[in-house]
């Protein structure tokens, strides 16, 4: 489109998803935080900070198991009492501490047993939800007047959000670089209407906003995970540990997740160390201890909850161990306090050591609940 009233909406689309980054935190009044920001933008490969590990307490699991078998392509999470959040005090922008503390502090949760989804929702089983309701995701319907007032009408066309390499290096202080909004582009056509899904039917599904998500779940007779729930079953009964495998992001020197390796956001510049240049199949790597894939990387998830940046504050306050939380009644982002948003987790395959670390299994993402992109799906739950 030719107007700026086209470009105006693209970057407001691409504002809302690339807040997953907590890119929005590189505003800072402080301007020697600014210039700590471009010196480590380019590059910076450096273990995690974190605070004291006694801040976790065991975790306690329940004992009971449902009589039978779990629902195809599900498992059982025994659910319990566990440590939720995060120690690591600069888990977003390298060494630049304290840019993110909506997973802190570390506070003691309960959850009841349910089943999961082994692993996100892929295309094919997006594909039969569709041709067994006709649903229309967000992504192809036009959209309105009333969402955009000021928008000329024939800007107003279907389309995502989808990542676009820069041709050289640059400062990561400026996220509309590797962003473009995509007219045509939706789940049957991640990267534009020239693309399409064929030979991609175990790939995550992609381009789904939160009522996209939920419309399925509630097709397939399941429902979203709530956020305390996805972090129980990401940390696989172990205590305390940096990623969903573990504290060692290399164990035997082998990647245990789909995530960005080399410069980002450089065309490229993705070396494929794990295997992968891009968004992968799913069940490319190791299961954690509770049989689940891809609990860190490859695409987000959306999970129930609204977001709210001093959420776990609020519950951390209370000194209680707080039973099956459903998350706060409101959201609230400072950052952006008229965008409704609910929380993303896992991490993607665009997260990396040089931007985004968010594939570690406490820290939290969020996006507004009508926004796709091409790294962003779901996976499901099951109460019994």
């Amino acid at each position: 489109m030719k107007n700026k009233t086209f470009w105006i909406f693209a970057f407001l689309t691409i504002f809302i998803i690339s807040i997953t980054y907590g890119v929005t935190k590189l505003i800072s009044p402080k301007e020697k935080v600014k210039e700590k920001v471009k010196e480590t933008a380019l590059e910076c490969h450096e273990t995690p900070n974190t605070s004291e590990p006694s801040a976790f307490k065991p975790t306690i699991e329940n004992k009971n198991k449902p009589s039978g078998k779990a629902p195809e392509g599900m498992v059982w999470i025994p659910g319990g009492e566990f440590s939720m959040g995060s120690n690591v005090e600069d888990e977003s922008l390298c060494s630049i501490k304290g840019v993110t503390k909506d997973a802190a502090p570390i506070h003691r949760v309960y959850v009841d047993g349910y089943y999961m989804d082994k692993t996100e929702v892929t295309n094919e089983e997006f594909e039969k939800f569709v041709k067994a309701t006709g649903y229309v995701t967000v992504a192809e319907q036009k959209p309105t007047k009333e969402e955009f007032p000021t928008a000329n009408e024939e800007d107003l066309i279907t389309g995502s959000v989808v990542f676009t390499p820069t041709p050289s290096a640059v400062n990561l202080n400026n996220f509309l670089q590797w962003w473009r909004y995509e007219p045509g582009a939706d789940w049957k056509h991640p990267e534009g209407p020239q693309s399409n899904i064929k030979g991609k039917e175990k790939y995550p599904v992609v381009h789904v906003v939160y009522e996209d998500a939920a419309a399925y779940a509630k097709w397939a007779g399941k429902r979203l995970p709530t956020e305390a729930e996805w972090e129980f079953a990401a940390r696989g009964g172990k205590t305390g540990n940096l990623y969903a495998w573990g504290n060692d992001l290399k164990p035997k020197g082998k990647f245990q997740a789909n995530i960005y390796q080399g410069h980002f956001p450089i065309k490229d510049g993705d070396t494929g160390e794990d295997g992968f240049k891009g968004i992968a199949p799913t069940a490319q790597f190791a299961p954690n201890a509770y049989g689940l894939y891809d609990m860190a990387g490859n695409v987000w998830e959306w999970v129930n909850d609204w977001y709210s940046v001093d959420y776990y504050k609020s519950l951390a306050e209370s000194g209680k161990t707080v039973k099956n939380p459903q998350g706060p009644n409101a959201y609230y982002d400072p950052n952006d306090p008229t965008e409704i948003k609910r929380v993303h987790r896992g991490g993607s395959f665009l997260c990396t050591d040089q931007y985004c670390t968010r594939y570690m299994v406490g820290t939290r993402g969020k996006g507004e609940i009508r926004s796709a992109a091409n790294h962003v799906g779901f996976r499901c739950v099951k109460s019994i």
